[in-house]
């Protein structure tokens, strides 16, 4: 059998979800617009995962609101926030390591008249809590900073940053896509405005996902047409997408605390043994500050897609980072801005874990990965240099 380690690209669809969906794939098909009784057994399902999605999280149902993916929730966030609060200022503050559906929503911004500061991460891919305070300005109506990256897993100090925003009267924003149901998230305890999630990265189905709006922040409709989700995001609502994202979401809750300490000990078993066995590899990311699920190795002299490519002929599927950008020849934004040069940063494999990893995947792994690496870098011109 394939050994699967992309689970920060998607995740399989659990069985117990996609029961909870067929239903409403079938004979539960209603409109939860309309007004019969079909309908009104649609309504409330999604009703349901309504209170489901802000339980995870400590929210409020009417504080959630269901959206087509992770990317679509970012983007509404910042342009929808953006737009309503500018003629109080123009300036956003978010991160050099951002997940594209912020950054490039920011260079749309700013070809619109916005400015926006980016506060750079330490060599550990950690940000400063005190430098988003400092880069504070009179005009600024915005921070957006994710709770986990996305490639190289380190959690940010959003309390922090969600304390310092509350005190400055700004709104606060985190791409939370790669964090919920993976490590704890209260949007109250930690000052969190919006929230950005999305379903299938927790088992749930793509295609779905949610925008949590703290109550009293003023943000646009982003999508125009009707009066579904509270006259807030139009279009019919994927009701059996929604259902399934609830129910995996509160499965990954309540599994969460044990299954990230499972996680944790194979991700730090792989770290070491890579390390040890590899030579010229290198961690990228805090050791102690990341996802439980979450490896990311660089190998001198080695290209990234060869090793995939490598790896997937021995059935090992893995990454070399974000799958949003699995097409660009560019080196990774998020590994150029800890320090990595263009050769170091092409050559990383991103290994992300999941329920159905175990110390036998590591085992297989370990066979296959030193080999591997230093055939290519056999072939390498760069190889001693």
């Amino acid at each position: 059998m394939p050994i699967y380690f992309d689970h920060a690209a998607t995740t399989a669809t659990r069985p117990e979800v996609l029961e909870k969906m067929l239903p409403l794939l079938g004979d539960g098909y209603g409109n939860p617009s309309s007004v019969y009784a079909l309908a009104r057994t649609a309504k409330k399902a999604l009703e349901q995962a309504r209170d489901q999605v802000a339980a995870a999280i400590n929210a409020t149902p009417q504080e959630i609101f269901f959206t087509g993916s992770g990317t679509e929730s970012d983007n509404w966030a910042v342009i929808a926030t953006a737009e309503q609060l500018s003629a109080r200022g123009k300036h956003i503050i978010t991160s050099n390591v951002e997940h594209h559906a912020v950054l490039h929503t920011c260079k749309y911004l700013e070809k619109r008249g916005y400015e926006v500061t980016y506060i750079p991460i330490n060599s550990d891919g950690l940000i400063s809590a005190a430098d988003v305070e400092k880069a504070i300005r009179p005009d600024t109506i915005l921070i957006s900073i994710m709770a986990a990256n996305n490639e190289i897993g380190t959690l940010q100090p959003i309390d922090e940053i969600g304390a310092i925003a509350k005190s400055h009267k700004i709104a606060f924003h985190t791409d939370a896509v790669q964090a919920v149901g993976h490590v704890p998230i209260d949007v109250k305890a930690q000052n969190i405005d919006m929230l950005s999630l999305s379903g299938h990265k927790f088992y749930g189905p793509k295609g779905v996902g949610a925008l949590f709006v703290r109550k009293g922040i003023a943000i646009k409709s982003f999508i125009h047409g009707g009066a579904q989700e509270r006259g807030r995001r139009a279009g019919t609502e994927n009701v059996a997408g929604i259902v399934g994202m609830a129910e995996a979401l509160a499965l990954a809750v309540s599994e969460m605390l044990e299954e990230a300490a499972r996680q944790s000990a194979i991700r730090d078993r792989i770290i070491d043994e890579v390390l040890a066995t590899v030579p010229k590899s290198r961690l990228n990311g805090s050791r102690d500050k990341r996802l439980p699920n979450n490896v990311n190795i660089s190998f001198d002299y080695i290209e990234g897609e060869s090793l995939l490519l490598l790896l997937d002929m021995k059935g090992i599927y893995a990454s070399s980072g974000s799958a949003c950008t699995s097409g660009s020849l560019d080196p990774s934004h998020v590994l150029l801005a800890i320090g990595l040069p263009h050769e170091k940063a092409h050559g990383s494999l991103r290994i992300t874990l999941g329920r159905d990893n175990a110390d036998s995947d590591v085992d297989t792994l370990m066979k296959e990965l030193p080999s591997i690496v230093q055939r290519l870098r056999d072939m390498s011109p760069l190889t001693g240099q």
